[in-house]
């Protein structure tokens, strides 16, 4: 227990630092509303989850000693966030008369989970920070999988937040049309800029 207490804070300031998962909730919420940015910010969590499950598990480090793996993750989660903003970009433009058909929860979850299980500079944050938390090498994999879980659950919350705050910006600023498809335009740039700099960034920086 003092382990989580002394855990729980230095996370929660780690969250509080606005990064690429933070970036994502924004654009997606600018983009596509705030129901859409609810579910991938879930689904984000949830593919961080089942990183520090691997993490928990070894297999972080052994997916780290794999020459290129955390280069193709990189690539892959890279493109993929591009072709989310390209969409919404396409889809801006398409609304002004009448809302367009709300997509699947499972679809908006799916999104959000490949984001975030792509991601290998979590995968690198988790191996570095989890263990040092652990306080009994016999109970190691259940004490980091209860850290991870906090994580994943304050990661969730936190973005959370930025996407709430976001879709009220734009329930404020998009009363017409116009300004709509603006807003809409801004947050499929930000997806865009974010899977540009998903691609040229290294993958020892920051989560």
């Amino acid at each position: 227990m003092p382990a989580v207490l002394t855990f729980l804070p230095l996370a929660i300031l780690i969250i509080a630092v606005p990064g690429p998962s933070v970036l994502f909730a924004v654009g997606q919420s600018l983009a596509n509303g705030r129901r859409a940015a609810l579910l991938s910010v879930l689904g984000n969590g949830l593919g961080v989850a089942v990183q520090g499950v691997a993490v928990s598990l070894g297999l972080g480090a052994l997916l780290a000693a794999v020459s290129g793996s955390l280069l193709v993750l990189r690539v892959l989660g890279g493109l993929y966030i591009v072709y989310l903003g390209i969409q919404a970009w396409r889809g801006a433009g398409t609304e002004q008369s009448a809302p367009a058909p709300a997509r699947g929860t499972s679809h908006l979850l799916g999104r959000g989970f490949l984001v975030g299980l792509s991601n290998p500079k979590t995968f690198i944050f988790l191996s570095a920070f989890l263990p040092q938390f652990v306080t009994r090498a016999s109970e190691a994999t259940l004490q980091m999988l209860v850290l991870a879980a906090a994580f994943a659950a304050l990661a969730i919350a936190g973005d959370s937040l930025w996407a709430l705050g976001a879709a009220q910006a734009r329930a404020w600023f998009g009363g017409d049309a116009h300004r709509l498809v603006q807003l809409r335009r801004t947050g499929a740039v930000m997806l865009v800029g974010l899977g540009i700099f998903t691609l040229a960034s290294g993958a020892d920086s920051s989560p």
